[in-house]
């Protein structure tokens, strides 16, 4: 998650709070020069999944019916 602006290489600004996909390189680059962070636990917002079927996965493979 960006802690500050960041604008990428195709001019793009990115607003404090974002979060972007970017290569390993250029995540180093950002964490060294201190504007990126950790995600917050949970989902994008900080919140964890409140969807259908709770918490538990119960799709393929799963012991739950």
């Amino acid at each position: 998650m960006l802690q500050s602006d960041w604008t990428d290489g195709n001019g793009i600004t990115h607003p404090a709070g974002d979060s972007v996909d970017v290569d390993a390189a250029t995540l180093a680059l950002l964490q060294a020069q201190g504007i990126v962070g950790e995600v917050p636990s949970g989902g994008k917002d900080g919140t964890d999944w409140a969807g259908p079927g709770g918490t538990d996965w119960a799709g393929p493979g799963s012991t739950n019916p």
